[in-house]
């Protein structure tokens, strides 16, 4: 198994709230297991790199899908 983090962060921004393409692409990370940290600046999920990278897919369609603008990522392999 080889372990990794994705932090992600999608815009565009909706203050005091998560807007549907935030909703739907944390929900899309939920649905495969994954239990993301949400924080001030973006989402963060760990696990398997394979996993990750196929929940990063279904975070990616969901997020756009719902009327995201622009999604940030970054990727660290540990």
């Amino acid at each position: 198994m080889s372990a990794c983090r994705a932090e992600f962060l999608i815009e565009p921004f909706k203050e005091g709230t998560l807007g549907p393409h935030v909703q739907a692409a944390i929900d899309a990370v939920s649905a495969l297991g994954f239990e993301p940290e949400i924080g001030p600046f973006g989402t963060t999920i760990v696990g398997d790199r394979s996993e990750v990278i196929s929940a990063l897919q279904a975070m990616l369609e969901a997020a756009l899908n719902n009327g995201a603008t622009r999604v940030s990522l970054q990727f660290v392999n540990d």
